[in-house]
Formats: C-alpha cells, structure tokens, sequence
C-alpha cells in the first residue's frame, strides 16, 4: 500500500482514481495524509466494486450554463427570462464554481446581494437556480441538491389587485366602452373569462363556440399556453351579447386583432398605456409616488378579478381550477376565503361546548336562544 511522501513542509499523498487517472493531495500532518489516503483508496474500490456512485465529473456551473441554454431553454415558452436570469445574477455569481461549491451558504448570499429586487423576481431567480442543479444531478453532474430557500408566496392581495364589487367592474367597462368597442370586448372578456393577455391575443373564431357556450384555450401567442394544456371556458351571459356582435364586426381569423389585423403583442399599448388611461377615466385613483404599480390595476388583474367575483358569486372552486388553468389547487386556494358562505356549516362546530366559562346568566340566554 502506497503511503505519504515528504513534501516541503507537508505531506503528499497520490493514488489512482476510478478512471485510472493518477490524484494527488496535500496535508499538513502524517497522520491526516495517512488516513485519507486509506480515505481514498477505500472510495475507489467501493466504486470500481459497484458499491459506491462514482464522483460526478469536475463539471462548472458555466458548463450547467450552457448545456441549460442550449437544450432546456430553447423548449420553454419564455427562452429570454431563462437567458436573462442566467446573464444578469446566476452567471456573475457561480459561474466559475464547480456544482459541488455551490452551496447553501453560497445560495443564501445570492438571495442577500439580490434583496433589492422585488419578491417574485427572487422567487424566479431561485426556482430556475433549483431546475437547473436537479439537471445537474439527472446528468450525473451533481451529487446532492443544496437547499434553497426562496422567499414565502406572497399572501392573497399582496401582489395584486383586483377589481372589488360589481359597482367598479360597471364603471371599469363603461370606460372602456367610451374608448372603442375593440377595447371594450377584448377588457370585458378579460373581466369574464379571466383568460390570460396572451391567451386573448391568440384567441381564434373557430376556437369560440356559441352554440356550445365554450372558449377552447389552447396557444398563448403563438405558443402553447402556460401549462402547456388545452382547457374550456364558458361563454358566461355578460359576455355574450358583445362578443355576438364583435364577431359581426371583425370577419377576421383573430378574434382580438390590432388596427393593422394582427395580433396584439406582449408589450401592445392595448394591455398598458390604454388600460391605463381607461382606469383614469373611470376615476381610479393611481397609486402614490414610488410605488412599482403604475396604476390601480395591471391587465393580468383583470384574471384576479375574475377569479374573486366568481368566488364570492358562490361560484365552484374546483371548477375555477378548470377554468383558470391551474396545475394545482393551492393556487386557486388563494380565492376560497371570499366565498360568501365560507364558513356557514361551521358556525355550530362548537355546540355542546359553548357554554364553558360564561357566566350564568349568558349560559341560560344561550341555552335559551337554541330552545327557540
């Protein structure tokens, strides 16, 4: 058995990895060098055995990078946000780091140097972070996933608002109405289908059918759409009559074209500045000085709002899921505690039990109260 040699004031050990490929490693005592040379030695064993995963290979996060931009991005729906997030804080942070460094330690230094930014771009910086190490390890690239912390899920209303009663909702599509009837029906199909920008801009005559009463929502764009899955939405009866006559008007393959006939893209003045200029005369109040929101609500409040009415309409949670396109519950959870009768089969939870503590007389106006 190999053991340390004398190396200035060190002591060197050398052995053959699993590959065959001759490593080496300093110590500053005899003692250490010796036990993990056997250290060593034991691990390559244990792997050319078959015991023991081999070592992932001496692979940077640069070189997680590019595999990532070259083969994952391409295939998700917003390529850029990936090529972004990458270039302006993943990169200049771990770049030259093999995977193995990068740490819990390390992760937590990013979230620190990016804490000016807002919740739900840390969010995103994180959770493409987490995609790529888990590649990192289906590669065999990475041995053990980090833990990564991100940031809570901001609670309902904390990142949105939304239209609140049915009386702002009127004034909202009067607005809109004084600003074209293009406007009016693509905001009031908004309002009552809570379809996404992209979704509407995409949106086709023959994915509208008025007989069955049903939208079929299957492109974002010109791409599939967020969940990457067909889903129906129901033609409810505010939106009827206008989009009727908005189909007599428009002889067109897009439902919601440009003035030039094509589609809206995603920075269209339509989903901004006129959106804005829309709630300014409806007599929405902008938010104050210095605030991220350049109005009371952004167009994708109009989905929210959607979603809030028909949860407190009494309207199914479960079939909002459907509706809104939600992979999971939790996020369609976000609305059930504006349903009207949220709480009503609870209210007698606690019969039986009510009466500890009272004083006498509340127990027998109590007792009393049921009796009736």
């Amino acid at each position: 058995m190999a053991k340390p040699i004398k190396h200035r004031n060190k002591w060197r050990i050398r052995w053959l990895d699993e590959t065959g490929r001759r490593q080496s490693a300093v110590f500053d005592s005899y003692r250490e060098a010796e036990r993990e040379l056997r250290n060593r030695q034991s691990q390559v064993d244990a792997i050319v055995a078959g015991h023991s995963p081999a070592a992932p290979p001496a692979k940077t996060f640069d070189d997680l990078c590019d595999y990532w931009l070259a083969v994952r991005a391409p295939q998700k729906r917003k390529a850029r946000d990936d090529q972004s997030i990458i270039r302006c804080h993943l990169r200049p942070t771990f770049g030259r780091l093999k995977l193995s460094e990068v740490t819990f330690a390390r992760v937590e230094g990013l979230k620190t140097s990016r804490a000016h930014l807002a919740r739900n771009t840390r969010r995103n910086i994180l959770t493409l972070l987490g995609a790529m190490l888990r590649v990192a390890i289906d590669l065999g690239w990475l041995a053990r996933l980090p833990k990564i912390v991100k940031p809570r899920t901001p609670d309902f209303g904390e990142d949105y608002s939304y239209l609140r009663t049915d009386a702002e909702v009127r004034r909202f599509l009067i607005a809109a109405r004084d600003a074209g009837e293009a406007v009016h029906v693509l905001y009031a199909a908004a309002l009552y289908t809570g379809m996404r920008q992209g979704e509407l801009a995409g949106l086709r005559w023959e994915d509208v059918d008025f007989d069955k009463r049903l939208i079929t929502v299957q492109r974002s764009f010109t791409k599939p759409t967020k969940a990457r899955r067909v889903r129906y939405v129901p033609i409810l009866n505010p939106l009827l009559p206008p989009l009727r006559r908005w189909r007599l008007a428009t002889p067109g393959r897009l439902v919601f074209p440009n003035n030039r006939g094509r589609m809206h893209q995603p920075a269209a003045w339509v989903f901004q500045e006129r959106l804005h200029k829309v709630l300014d005369g409806a007599g929405f109040d902008r938010p104050e000085p210095g605030s991220r929101r350049v109005h009371y609500i952004r167009f994708h409040d109009l989905r929210h709002t959607f979603a809030s009415h028909w949860v407190m309409k009494g309207g199914d949670i479960f079939k909002l899921q459907k509706i809104l396109g939600h992979q999971s519950m939790e996020m369609t959870q976000r609305y059930a505690h504006l349903a009207p009768a949220a709480f009503s089969s609870d209210l007698d939870r606690f019969d039986g039990s009510a009466e500890i503590g009272l004083p006498d007389d509340q127990a027998i106006s109590l007792r009393v109260a049921k009796e009736k």
